[in-house]
């Protein structure tokens, strides 16, 4: 079963080919990376998903119904405006505190309510943006560079936690960033895209092939085996008996 799917998608704007000849689908349940360095239609592929966008030729389909939710990748909230994360979350309209709550602590931002939005760090207003995106309890979670501007063990946490998200709500996820090895190794799929999609698969079968190696080099393929074989350890809450799988050869093939 197939929760959206684009279809031999072009896409152009004033003229200029961003997107050639794209298929790409998403399975409920699973956590799809798309990577592809700038200007490779990574952002205007997310937003042919969720309709803010029509292809200049193919076809986009989304299940009826289906239910989503979107972290963009900026938004700029007046520092001047008084205006707190629970106030934040009613926007456009009120929602019941309950659902505001279980949302909030979903996204681990569940004792910032009654902060201002003008005083959270960048962690901590990420965390709220993705609290708002699961108001709906979503069936897709869209996030484009969700961790712009965190640094490497922030966005390791926030990634941790869309894992979890996607382990409690069943939802499947799509995420653009540049963080190569961190997403990779949160993902059950990977796109390489520029413009066109350059190849696909698990995330050692992508970081292994020419056209990645081609975009970002090969030094990713040894930092994604290092970061898989540190995420083994990083669950482990005894720290006298760690775990002993090293995960390092899997991207070294």
């Amino acid at each position: 079963m197939t929760l959206a799917r684009l279809v031999n998608v072009d896409m152009r704007f004033g003229g200029q080919s961003v997107l050639q000849g794209v298929d790409f689908e998403i399975a409920p349940a699973e956590i799809v990376t798309i990577v592809g360095p700038n200007g490779s239609g990574k952002s205007t592929l997310l937003r042919l998903l969720i309709g803010a966008e029509r292809p200049f030729a193919g076809k986009v389909w989304r299940k009826p119904g289906l239910r989503i939710g979107y972290v963009p990748q900026k938004l700029h909230i007046d520092p001047t405006l008084p205006l707190t994360v629970r106030r934040f979350l009613d926007l456009p309209n009120r929602i019941p505190e309950a659902v505001a709550n279980e949302a909030l602590t979903r996204a681990g931002a569940g004792l910032l309510g009654g902060r201002q939005m003008a005083d959270l760090s960048g962690g901590q207003f990420q965390r709220v943006l993705l609290a708002r995106a699961l108001l709906s309890r979503p069936d897709l979670l869209i996030l484009d560079e969700p961790t712009q501007g965190l640094d490497q063990p922030g966005s390791a946490a926030f990634y941790r936690r869309i894992a979890e998200v996607r382990e409690e709500l069943g939802c499947a996820v799509v995420m653009v960033s540049h963080e190569l090895h961190v997403v990779m190794a949160a993902s059950d799929r990977v796109i390489c895209l520029n413009g066109h999609v350059c190849c696909a698969g698990h995330p050692e079968q992508v970081a292994s092939a020419p056209e990645y190696r081609a975009l970002f080099g090969t030094g990713t393929q040894g930092a994604l085996a290092l970061y898989r074989h540190e995420h083994a350890h990083g669950h482990d809450h005894d720290h006298d008996h760690p775990h002993t799988h090293d995960h390092s050869h899997e991207a070294a093939q």
